[in-house]
């Protein structure tokens, strides 16, 4: 089962696919972290981060980029956060994929969803804040966006998460 939470930021997109796992039973749980850690700040960040799933029995796994060769030990559930960073990534970093991100991204997907019963994929809603974007900014919105499409078409359920509301635009809990 695959499940795409997207939402702007602090929505409460995070807590909501967290607790999508967290109901997934006591099956191994994964966080596959994508956010590089470039500064002091960051590395804080994904200090508190780390020590919050741990309490909550997950196993983080970094992966900046590459996310098909990502092996996990034992089938479980994961959480995938953050696809706008995965993305990013891929695009910008000199080991990411560059003009083939999406491809990349699309491959790992289906390569992880093969390792896991519960797959739970968070990323950022974009264009919504306009459209006066340019050159690399525009470039990165138009291949998240691309990105988000795909997981969400083949994604089981669609969740957007608005002021901490989940709306359910495909699958389980739809029209409710």
């Amino acid at each position: 089962m695959m499940t795409l939470v997207i939402g702007g930021a602090a929505s409460g997109k995070s807590e909501f696919a967290e607790e999508r796992i967290l109901q997934a039973g006591s099956r191994p749980r994964y966080y596959i972290a994508t956010m590089q850690p470039f500064d002091d700040e960051c590395r804080a960040r994904i200090r508190r981060h780390r020590e919050m799933r741990a309490k909550k029995q997950f196993e983080t796994v970094e992966c900046f980029v590459q996310l098909e060769q990502v092996d996990l030990p034992q089938r479980g559930a994961v959480l995938l956060e953050c696809m706008s960073n995965l993305a990013a990534n891929e695009l910008y970093s000199p080991q990411g994929a560059g003009d083939d991100a999406v491809e990349s991204i699309r491959r790992g997907i289906h390569r992880l969803r093969g390792q896991c019963e519960e797959l739970v994929v968070v990323s950022n809603e974009v264009f919504s804040g306009g459209c006066g974007y340019e050159g690399d900014t525009r470039r990165y919105m138009r291949v998240l966006a691309e990105v988000n499409r795909m997981l969400a078409s083949c994604a089981d359920t669609v969740y957007e998460v608005v002021c901490g509301v989940p709306v359910c635009h495909k699958g389980k809990g739809r029209g409710r």
